[in-house]
């Protein structure tokens, strides 16, 4: 950590500095946090206890409800702290730790929905065919690679993060440390960095992002040639929570990285910031669990189960 030895700390600048405001964001913000962790960890009780969830879709699913948790629990533990201390400062070291791990669940998510794209693009188009090309063997190969390609570019660009100095301004403009706002207030030119998140995001991500909209091209396509109104409506339910849930995410991951940083844009990046943080991870299981009716069954019958259990 020899590059970063200029400051010890940054200053998480929040989201207000108001008394008054800071206990009602603390409220709100600890009422989502909690809402995002029991309905995340109640999605992945179900598909991991109810055999009639046993299937790749529910399988990918579990995994995105874990990834919710975790990608939630980077940024609002800490938010919460400081609402509650009114100290913002964080040390460098627990700076780039947030860093990494933030963009370890990010795009691990985005690797996870490319591959929920693929998985409904065969059940869609090739349905007769599903049960033998998404073989759990195939799956639990597609969540590995899930897994480890996000840790891989989180830990690229943090091992470029650490090129950088900190020596002017301490002040981050955000309630959590990211690439963008180190990127602002470092001391070392950040070219190579910039150079590295664009040669990622076009190489890798651009890849990922086409590998999970193309397949709705051919979906769509299936779709409008069944020929009766109740086939289209449950083909198109059968990927209509997918499409919203990757919709939400890529929008504000969008805004928050490729949107020129200005100072009449700080607010409105927080705002996205917050979306993205802690807004989807909520919206997630909620949109899943409202729309599938194989989600709420297995709720209903782990509540009679549970009812029979505590009546004997």
């Amino acid at each position: 950590m020899r590059n970063v030895t200029e400051i010890s700390f940054f200053t998480l600048v929040g989201l207000s500095d108001h008394p008054q405001t800071m206990n009602a964001l603390f409220m709100l913000f600890l009422l989502i946090y909690l809402m995002t962790l029991i309905t995340n960890l109640l999605i992945f009780f179900l598909v991991l206890t109810d055999y009639n969830l046993h299937n790749p879709m529910y399988f990918f699913l579990a995994n995105l409800a874990f990834l919710d948790m975790s990608y939630s629990s980077v940024t609002a533990p800490r938010m919460l702290f400081d609402l509650v201390t009114k100290t913002h400062s964080i040390f460098i070291p627990a700076c780039i730790a947030q860093v990494f791990f933030y963009l370890y669940f990010a795009c691990s998510e985005i690797f996870l929905l490319s591959a929920m794209s693929y998985d409904r693009y065969i059940a869609v188009c090739h349905p007769l065919y599903y049960k033998l090309i998404m073989s759990w063997r195939v799956c639990t190969h597609i969540a590995s690679l899930v897994w480890v390609g996000g840790c891989s570019v989180s830990l690229v660009h943090t091992l470029f993060l650490l090129r950088l100095s900190f020596c002017r301004t301490t002040s981050i403009h955000n309630f959590f440390c990211d690439l963008p706002h180190l990127y602002q207030i470092t001391c070392t030119d950040p070219f190579i960095n910039i150079m590295v998140v664009f040669l990622l995001s076009g190489i890798i991500l651009l890849g990922v992002f086409l590998f999970t909209f193309l397949p709705y091209v051919f979906i769509f396509s299936t779709i409008l040639r069944i020929r009766t109104k109740t086939g289209k409506r449950k083909a198109f339910s059968t990927c209509s929570s997918h499409l919203t849930v990757v919709s939400i995410f890529y929008g504000s991951l969008l805004f928050i990285y490729f949107v020129p940083s200005s100072s009449n844009m700080v607010n409105l990046n927080k705002m996205f910031s917050v979306i993205s943080s802690l807004i989807n991870p909520l919206l997630n299981p909620l949109i899943y669990s409202l729309r599938n009716k194989d989600l709420m069954e297995a709720l209903m019958r782990t509540y009679y189960h549970l009812k029979l259990i505590q009546a004997s």
